[in-house]
């Protein structure tokens, strides 16, 4: 089952397997789907606020997420991108791994996927 809208791009923001909610890379949009301003700090909020909404479509909590990866266009905003991250992401925190990539669509800063199960 597709949950979210794809905002006219060819692909689900999110896809419910059984238990299992993968979440497709969520960027710092706002509603318009226009990256926020401001840098790593808003980008971070505006991507977790769009992964909970996937989430919340599904019938799923924030704290079912399980695993995240965060990509990031430069490396050296990861201590401004965990302060955010830590203030959002309930404990026990999920499994993440952070990786730099040469370049995310829109020229974001951050883009982050995650799987959620229900009843974890």
């Amino acid at each position: 089952m597709t949950v979210g809208e794809s905002k006219g791009l060819p692909f689900s923001d999110g896809m419910l397997v059984g238990d299992t909610l993968y979440i497709a890379g969520q960027e710092g949009t706002d509603a318009n789907n226009k990256l926020v301003a401001g840098g790593i700090g808003p980008e971070t909020q505006a991507a977790l606020d769009n992964i909970q909404k996937v989430v919340k479509a599904a019938g799923f909590e924030l704290k079912d997420v399980v695993a995240v990866t965060a990509y990031l266009a430069d490396i050296h905003e990861f201590g401004d991108m965990n302060k955010v991250y830590r203030s959002v992401m309930p404990d026990p925190k999920p499994t993440r791994a952070t990786v730099q990539v040469a370049a995310l669509v829109n020229n974001a800063r951050i883009e982050i996927s995650a799987i959620a199960v229900k009843g974890k």
